[in-house]
C-alpha cells in the first residue's frame, strides 16, 4: 500500500487550481498517462529556460534571440477589411523601432493590449523581415506591475497543441504547493557531500530558477532527482537479484544428444561468439544458481539458434523452454526459424499467440500441462493464468526491453526456480549496461555467420524520389525484394511525414499488386498473411511502418529504402538495415531524407554509410542523442529515464549501484523503519512492480 503520506502527489492532475476536464486532455499528451498525476506534473523537465536579465535596447538586441524590451508603443496598422495580413505595430525606444506582428487576433484585443503612447515591456524572439526588426505574438505583453513580477529566468518546458506554457507554469505552481513534508529519502552523507537540496527544494529550484544553473541537468536540483530516479531503478535490479539468489537455481544437465543432432541439422557452423555464449549460458543452466543472463547479439548474429540450443540442453535433462517475443510476426518468425530445425532433432515445438483458440489452443495447453512440448515460442499469451507447464525450467525473453520486470517474472514464475535468459537485438552502448541490467551476467554476439554480405548503405534526397521509383523497378525486373519503410500508416494534416498507406497506393499505380502494405493497426492475422505472400515472392515490394525492425528474416530481400531517414535513431535505422544482407546476395539500403538536414542529423546517416557494427553504432547514438534517444520509446523501444539523462549523470550511476546494494544487503524486505525512505522513493519513481514483489513476499 502506497503511504497516505504521498497521496497529495499521486492526486489526478484535475485536483489543481483552472485544470477541468478540458484541459486533462492535452495534459494527457503532455505526460504520456492516460490519467497524469500532480506527481508526473512535477517531474516535467525543462527543455531550456529563457534568461531575462539581460535587457537590450532595440538597437542592440540580436536578431534569433530571446529578448526583453521596453518600448514605447507609437501606431496601429490593422489590416484592410478582408485582407488576410497581420496586425501590424510600431513600437520603439530611444535606439529604434521594432513591428510587433499579430496574425488572426482581434484588433480591438491587441489595441488594449498595446494602447497608444503607453509603455510596455515584450518578452519574445526578435527576428529581422526585410531587413526590418520585428516580433511575432510576444511571449508576453506587460504593464509595469506585470513585468515587477516577471522572473529573472524562466524554464521553458516542452509543449503539445492545446497546451499554452503559462497553463504549464500556473499548473507547476499548484504543484509545488502540494509537496508534503517528506523524510529526507537519500543518505544524509551522501546528500552532504554533493551539496543537493532535499526533494522539495529541488523542485523548486528546477521550476523557479534563481540562476541558470538551477535549471540545467548539471545543476544540484537535477542532479539529485536524476540520482533519486537511478536508485529506484538500482533498487529493483538488486531486489530482483537478490530473491533470485536466495531462491536458489536448479541444475539441468543434459547428455547432448539433441544437441548434436541440430548441430547436424543447421546449414552453418556456430560462430565462435555463438559457441561462448552457449558454453557461458550452459554453465548457467547446469550449475544449482538461477540463471539471469542478458544476450546481445547485433542484427543478424544468430541469437535464435543460441536460444533453440539452450532449450536443447534442457529438453534432454526432461524440462521445458518457453519463448517469449513482443510481437506475432516475431513470434511466428522465430517459430519458422526453429520448428524445422528441432523437428529434426525430434525435438517438440508449439506457438502460442492470441490467435491460437479453441480446440488448436486446448491442445497446445494439454501437451505443455502433460509434458509433451518441450519448446513453446509465443508472446504475452504464455503468461495467462491458464498456462500451465509440466516442468519449466528455462525462460527466454526476445527483445525483453519490450516487456515489463513483472511480465517477464510472471514467465519465469510458471516454474520451479526457472533460469532466465533476456535476449535484444538492440545493441546496448557499454555505458549504458550495467545502468540498465546492474550486475546481470551478460554476452555478447559481435560476428556475422559466414557469407552474410556487407549492406551497402546509401543517402539519397527525397527531391530524387521519382529516381528512386525507377530504379525500384529496375531492381525488380533483375529478380529482386524490396522493403519500403514510412514513418506513419495514414497521411496527417500536421505532419510532411510519408505515409504508408499513401506510399503503397503510389508504388501500386506503378508496380501493381506486387505491392503489399503491413502495418501496426493491422490484426495478427492480416499481418501474418501478407508477411506470408512477401516471404514466398508473391509480392515484391513490402511497403510497411516499423514493425518489420526486429526479426524478420527474408533472405530474399535485398533493397531497404526507408523514407524520412532524418526522423529516425541511429539504432532504429540499423535494426531496419538489418532486414536486407541476410542472403547471398549484394544488398543495398536508400535512406531517403527531406533537406535540409541538421548537422546531428547529417552525423547520424554518416555514421550508418560507415560502419555496419551495432555496438559502435550504439555507441556514436549515444553520444548524439543521449539515452532517451538511444533506449527510449521515441525510437527503440528502451524504457529510458524520465529525469536522468546518462551523458550528463552516468558518473551517478556506480554510486546509486552502490547504496542500493548496500540498502538491499541490510535489509532484503525493506521492512525496517530505516528503509522506509527506500520505500517512498520507490513509490515516487514508479516502481510497481517492486513495491508488488515485495509485498508479494
Amino acid at each position: 500500500m502506497r503511504p497516505t503520506l504521498l497521496d497529495p502527489l499521486f492526486a489526478p492532475i484535475t485536483a489543481l487550481k483552472g485544470i477541468g476536464p478540458k484541459l486533462e486532455r492535452p495534459f494527457a499528451r503532455l505526460l504520456n498517462r492516460d490519467a497524469p498525476r500532480v506527481l508526473d506534473l512535477l517531474f516535467h523537465m525543462p527543455s531550456s529556460f529563457v534568461d531575462r536579465r539581460a535587457r537590450p535596447t532595440i538597437a542592440d538586441a540580436i536578431p534569433e534571440t530571446d529578448v526583453t524590451l521596453k518600448v514605447t508603443v507609437e501606431a496601429h496598422y490593422p489590416p484592410a477589411p478582408g485582407r488576410r495580413a497581420p496586425h501590424r505595430t510600431l513600437v520603439a525606444d530611444q535606439t529604434g523601432d521594432l513591428t510587433v506582428v499579430h496574425f488572426n487576433v482581434e484588433a480591438g484585443r491587441i489595441e488594449r493590449l498595446l494602447p497608444l503612447g503607453a509603455t510596455r515591456w515584450l518578452c519574445g524572439r526578435i527576428s529581422l523581415f526585410d531587413g526590418m526588426r520585428q516580433m511575432a505574438h510576444p511571449d508576453r505583453i506587460l504593464d509595469e506591475a506585470g513585468f515587477a513580477k516577471l522572473p529573472a529566468i524562466e524554464p521553458v518546458y516542452p509543449l503539445v497543441e492545446g497546451l499554452a506554457g503559462g497553463y504549464v507554469r500556473r499548473a507547476l505552481d499548484g504543484a509545488l504547493a502540494r509537496i508534503p513534508a517528506l523524510p529526507e529519502l537519500l543518505p544524509a552523507a551522501l546528500v552532504a557531500a554533493q551539496g543537493w537540496p532535499d526533494f522539495a527544494t529541488a523542485l523548486a529550484r528546477l521550476h523557479h530558477p534563481k540562476n541558470p544553473i538551477d535549471a540545467l541537468p548539471s545543476g544540484a536540483p537535477w542532479r539529485r532527482l536524476a540520482f533519486q530516479e537511478l536508485l529506484a531503478h538500482q533498487i529493483t535490479l538488486a531486489l530482483v537479484r537478490s530473491r533470485q539468489s536466495r531462491a536458489g537455481g536448479r541444475s539441468s544437465v543434459g547428455d547432448g544428444r539433441l544437441t548434436r543432432q541440430i548441430l547436424a541439422a543447421l546449414p552453418f557452423a556456430l560462430t565462435e561468439a555463438q559457441g561462448q555464449a552457449l558454453a557461458q549460458i550452459r554453465a548457467d543452466i547446469r550449475s544449482d544458481k538461477a540463471m539471469l543472463r542478458l544476450l546481445q547479439g547485433d542484427v543478424g548474429s544468430g541469437k535464435t539458434v543460441v536460444g533453440l540450443l539452450a532449450a536443447a540442453e534442457v529438453a534432454e535433462a526432461g524440462r521445458q523452454t518457453a519463448l517469449m517475443a513482443p510481437t506475432e510476426i516475431l513470434a511466428r518468425q522465430h517459430y519458422e526459424t526453429i520448428a524445422p530445425i528441432a523437428a529434426a532433432a525430434g525435438l517438440a515445438t508449439a506457438v502460442l499467440t492470441g490467435r491460437e483458440k479453441g480446440r488448436a489452443r486446448e491442445v497446445i495447453l494439454k501437451d505443455l500441462a502433460e509434458g509433451r512440448t518441450h519448446l513453446v515460442v509465443g508472446t504475452h499469451a504464455l503468461i495467462q493464468p491458464d498456462v500451465v507447464f509440466a516442468d519449466l525450467a528455462l525462460a527466454i525473453v526476445d527483445e525483453q526491453h519490450r516487456f515489463g520486470v513483472e511480465q517477464r517474472l510472471s514467465l519465469a514464475r510458471k516454474g520451479p526456480a526457472t533460469d532466465m535468459l533476456l535476449m535484444t537485438a538492440t545493441p546496448i552502448p557499454r555505458t549504458l549496461v550495467l545502468t540498465l541490467f546492474g550486475d546481470m551476467d551478460h554476452s555478447e554476439l559481435r560476428q556475422k555467420p559466414p557469407g552474410r554480405q556487407p549492406v551497402d548503405t546509401r543517402a539519397v534526397s527525397l527531391d530524387r524520389l521519382d529516381e528512386v521509383v525507377h530504379g525500384l523497378g529496375r531492381a525488380l525486373r533483375a529478380g529482386a525484394q524490396v522493403y519500403w519503410i514510412c514513418p506513419l500508416v495514414e497521411e496527417s494534416d500536421v505532419s510532411d511525414l510519408a505515409a504508408a498507406s499513401e506510399r503503397a497506393e503510389t508504388l501500386r499505380q506503378v508496380f501493381g499488386d506486387t505491392v503489399g502494405l503491413v502495418h501496426g493497426r493491422m490484426s495478427g492475422a492480416e499481418k501474418d498473411k501478407v508477411m506470408a505472400r512477401f516471404q514466398s515472392g508473391e509480392l515484391r515490394v513490402l511497403v510497411a511502418t516499423t514493425v518489420v525492425e526486429v526479426g524478420v528474416n527474408v533472405p530474399s530481400a535485398t533493397l531497404m529504402v526507408i523514407e524520412h531517414a532524418e526522423r529516425f535513431g541511429l539504432a532504429q535505422l540499423h535494426q531496419l538495415r538489418g532486414r536486407v544482407g541476410r542472403g547471398s546476395k549484394a544488398s543495398t539500403c536508400l535512406l531517403l531524407y527531406r533537406g535540409p538536414l541538421s548537422e546531428t542529423a547529417k552525423a547520424r546517416l554518416a555514421i550508418l554509410r560507415e560502419s555496419e557494427d551495432g555496438f559502435a553504432i550504439a555507441e556514436e547514438d549515444l553520444r548524439l542523442r543521449g539515452e532517451g534517444d538511444v533506449l527510449g520509446t521515441r525510437q527503440s523501444g528502451f524504457p529510458g529515464f524520465g529525469i536522468a539523462r546518462l551523458e550528463m549523470h552516468a558518473d551517478l550511476v556506480a554510486t546509486a549501484r552502490a547504496v542500493a546494494h548496500e540498502t538491499v544487503q541490510a535489509d532484503p524486505e525493506l521492512e525496517s523503519p530505516a528503509s522506509m525512505p527506500m520505500r517512498l522513493l520507490l513509490h515516487l519513481h514508479d516502481s510497481n512492480a517492486t513495491m508488488r514483489l515485495l509485498s508479494a513476499g
